[in-house]
């Protein structure tokens, strides 16, 4: 979900350039953090995945405590990300919240995705499901990378009981047009 003036944010190639955040100003360092996670997310995807991880510190703990997963190295959480990739499909992200200080940044998100496969271990749903994902992440930043990402996936069906949030008046709304069931708004 990247910003309107993303290439002003993240540089010609997607990517937040190393900084020194020893240098940087309180204000700097949090504005450098969302950028990191912005970064991040921007490059959550099959083809720049490498990018995605490159903002990652050298001692990365990647948690997605509701599947019971805990990954402590990069090729470990690639292997994740791809299997998620194979597993799921995005049709639409609303983004409720996301703020920083200079040692974390949380981000509070609504994904609506379809399940295509298998490969996401301990996902409770079947290929051929919609699910409406409230995906809060937890950041954990050190020198300006990504310590520590811990990702509360509460994974519900689309459109049932449990489906049911509270949504933010100008939260931003990404919608992905190859999503198996993008443009089916109407069944929540």
């Amino acid at each position: 979900m990247a910003p309107q003036n993303e290439q002003a944010v993240l540089g010609d190639n997607g990517v937040v350039p190393d900084v020194d955040v020893s240098t940087l100003t309180r204000e700097e360092l949090i504005a450098h953090n969302l950028r990191v996670v912005e970064a991040h997310f921007h490059n959550e995807n099959p083809e720049s995945i490498d990018k995605a991880l490159a903002v990652y510190g050298p001692d990365i703990v990647w948690e997605a405590p509701a599947r019971g997963m805990v990954y402590g190295n990069v090729a470990d959480v690639r292997e994740g990300y791809l299997g998620i990739f194979r597993t799921v499909h995005w049709n639409r992200t609303t983004t409720l919240r996301r703020f920083a200080t200079e040692d974390f940044v949380f981000d509070d998100q609504i994904a609506d995705v379809t399940v295509v496969g298998k490969d996401m271990p301990n996902l409770p749903f079947e290929p051929g499901q919609r699910i409406s994902m409230r995906l809060v992440h937890c950041f954990e930043m050190k020198d300006g990378k990504i310590a520590r990402e811990i990702a509360y996936e509460i994974s519900r069906a689309y459109g049932g009981p449990l489906d049911h949030d509270a949504v933010p008046d100008g939260a931003e709304v990404t919608d992905f047009p190859d999503g198996p069931d993008y443009g089916n708004w109407a069944n929540k």
